[in-house]
């Protein structure tokens, strides 16, 4: 068990796991939004184009989702305290090698293969693993928090990292991401305990008198490796499942892909200083924050397909519409808080859904296969949306479609009948 979660009464115990993992996974998602910062002074200290930057960012961004179905299938066969650690420690390490990089592959290496690696073990599969582990009751909610914080750490820490390298200095910044992922490294280690029956613990909300589980065997390496696929085979199987990863797919070329990776170059583009594009991405993580947990709230009591065909048509709409407005700070900041409450508010109903058609064994690790389609399609437009600057001379045309993805995933829910059949676990 973690040393200083001993001297924690149970509720205090569950408070310190729920507060780790929620930093955690802000820092593990401001590490893959850090990129955006970086793309202008790499290019002003190497020459480097913005379509070999949006490259590293892009690879980066696709291994945060694509570990995540192998960092689920860990965390069930290894424990989720040591794919933390690992995760956590990968992270740092890498962001520290690349203080010495010189090369455009050094960039994808460092930032895009190791640090992907790293971050995407201490992603939204975490807070999926977390949430079903440690209650029995409040998910939703929970869920939401944990969702929340990924894309709060995305966006609520760019106008500090902005401010560093607000005369294009590239290395600050870095030191600092390195520094906050090294930095919980111990506080995993003395206050995540791996299961509530360490701590002699029922899960929140969970009967007085319900027996606690049995340890599961530990399987062998090769089995570990081979569960996400034997999972994702039954899962293909579903239609919902392929509505589920088809839909992420545009949450994550509307949201990391695009905003997060390319509104501050837009906003540069259109005369607004780094620093003040970075604090809309910030005003953007703080409505998230409220916006993701009330999304939560919501889906412990609405139909989740509802709630995400608003939520997409919602997004999609503000997208094409705002290359078109006026860029003053009234306009934008109306944005980034539309923006900021729809940000990631389709984790809780998309998750909610995984649980309802998968069931709770098979759930995480599916979520971890529909994260990889999120992450498919925040790759596609970091590198997309770059390259449509490049060779246009403007972003406007990836906005608007970007929009229309969006108002597409709205309407796949909007036609898609609601039929609820769970897979049988093989």
């Amino acid at each position: 068990m973690a040393p200083l979660a001993r001297l924690l009464p149970p509720r205090g115990i569950t408070i310190g796991v729920v507060a780790v993992t929620f930093f955690s996974l802000l820092i593990s998602a401001g590490l893959r939004a850090t990129p955006g910062v970086l793309m202008v002074p790499l290019t002003l200290n190497f020459g480097w184009s913005r379509a070999s930057i949006s490259a590293a960012a892009a690879i980066g961004i696709l291994l945060y989702g694509l570990v995540g179905p192998f960092a689920a299938a860990f965390m069930r066969s290894y424990g989720i305290r040591r794919t933390m650690i690992g995760g956590l420690v990968l992270m740092s390490a890498s962001t520290f090698a690349s203080l010495w990089m010189s090369q455009p592959w050094h960039y994808v290496l460092t930032w895009g293969l190791l640090a992907g690696v790293g971050s995407g073990s201490v992603a939204m599969v975490l807070g999926s693993a977390i949430v079903n582990r440690w209650f029995a009751t409040r998910q939703g909610l929970m869920m939401g928090l944990m969702s929340a914080s990924t894309a709060t750490g995305a966006l609520i820490f760019l106008p500090f990292l902005a401010w560093l390298s607000r005369y294009g200095a590239w290395k600050p910044t870095v030191i600092a991401v390195c520094a906050a992922s090294a930095l919980l490294v111990p506080l995993v280690a003395l206050l995540v305990p791996e299961h509530p029956r360490d701590a002699g613990m029922r899960r929140y909300g969970e009967a007085p008198d319900a027996p606690l589980p049995e340890p599961e065997p530990r399987p062998s390496v090769a089995g570990a490796m081979a569960l996400p696929f034997t999972v994702l085979a039954r899962g293909v199987r579903a239609p919902i499942f392929w509505l589920l990863f088809g839909t992420f797919f545009v949450c994550g070329l509307t949201t990391n892909g695009l905003v997060g990776t390319h509104l501050i170059a837009y906003c540069g583009d259109m005369g607004i200083a780094p620093v003040a594009a970075a604090g809309l991405l910030s005003l953007m993580g703080f409505f998230d924050l409220f916006g993701t947990t009330a999304s939560g709230w919501l889906t412990d009591r609405y139909d989740p397909k509802k709630l995400l065909c608003i939520y997409y048509g919602l997004r999609g709409l503000s997208l094409m519409v705002l290359p078109f407005q006026t860029w003053n700070g009234t306009t934008l900041a109306v944005f980034a808080i539309f923006y900021g409450l729809d940000w990631i508010a389709t984790v809780p109903p998309t998750v909610r859904l995984a649980n309802v058609h998968f069931g709770e064994r098979d759930a995480p690790i599916l979520f971890g296969w529909i994260l990889v389609g999120h992450q498919i399609g925040a790759a596609v437009a970091a590198y997309g949306a770059g390259l449509i600057r490049q060779d246009y001379g403007s972003y406007l045309p990836a906005f608007v479609l970007a929009g229309c993805f969006g108002v597409l995933a709205s309407l796949a829910f909007l036609i898609t009948p609601n039929r609820t059949r769970r897979l049988a676990v093989a």
